[in-house]
């Protein structure tokens, strides 16, 4: 089985930063296409941030700038850099990723998210 933990959400003030974290564990053999997607209140869920192949990065329009991804292959973790947050970033933030556990077929995981709330 594997899981995604994501960590880092918090309440900042407009303007802040946040990191969020998101390790995969349990029978991992590689981790492809690691991505951040947020949620908020009444909204879809939209990509923020992922890696796809050849680590080419893509960003939703709203984030270019200002957020970073990165990962840590060797510990399978990404990460999210927020930075100059506006209110309209509050959003539960989820970590998504495939994962084989046999080195032949990928299954796609979702994390069970982290709030980040942007408010004075």
């Amino acid at each position: 089985q594997v899981q995604l933990v994501e960590s880092g959400g918090d309440l900042v003030q407009p303007g802040g930063s946040l990191r969020l974290s998101c390790a995969a564990s349990g029978s991992i053999v590689s981790v492809f296409a690691m991505a951040w997607y947020r949620q908020a209140p009444g909204k879809e869920r939209e990509l923020v941030a992922r890696f796809t192949t050849g680590d080419h990065l893509d960003y939703a329009e709203s984030v270019k700038g200002r957020f970073i991804i990165s990962r840590d292959s060797a510990k399978n973790t990404v990460y999210l850099q927020m930075n100059t947050l506006k209110p309209e970033d509050t959003a539960v933030y989820y970590c998504n990723a495939d994962v084989s556990s046999d080195g032949l077929v990928y299954k796609n995981y979702w994390g069970r998210g982290t709030q980040v709330t942007v408010a004075s």
